[in-house]
């Protein structure tokens, strides 16, 4: 079983920026996929990025790409997201996942979310 907790979430003006966190709790996130995934106010819960377990592939939703960057360090069991160049229609709470190579489809494991809210 792995415990997932995101952190780092906030208010913040359009074209800035925040850091996501998510810590890892249970087991070793070393062997897993991971990914983000977001949920926008009134929408389903979409993809926005996801990495390999070594970190050596990464992919990106295409209203994310170029602004967001998704990392990982299996020492300190953590995933993170770096978010720039915010925009208000990034406004969603964010989630972390774990899981196979189908995590984007079919994780194993979800964190409980973290808000972002980008203000125009």
């Amino acid at each position: 079983q792995v415990q997932l907790v995101e952190s780092g979430g906030g208010l913040v003006q359009a074209g800035g920026s925040l850091a996501l966190s998510c810590a890892a709790s249970g087991r070793t996130l070393s062997a897993y996929y991971l990914a983000w995934f977001r949920q926008p106010p009134g929408k389903e819960r979409e993809f926005v990025a996801s990495i390999s377990w070594s970190g050596s592939s990464t992919n990106y939703a295409d209203s994310v790409k170029g602004r967001f960057t998704i990392s990982r360090d299996n020492a300190k069991n953590t995933l993170y997201l770096q978010m720039n160049s915010l925009k208000p229609e990034d406004t969603a709470v964010y989630h972390c996942a774990a899981g196979g190579q189908l995590v984007t489809s079919s994780p194993l494991y979800w964190g409980q979310g973290t808000q972002v809210t980008v203000s125009s």
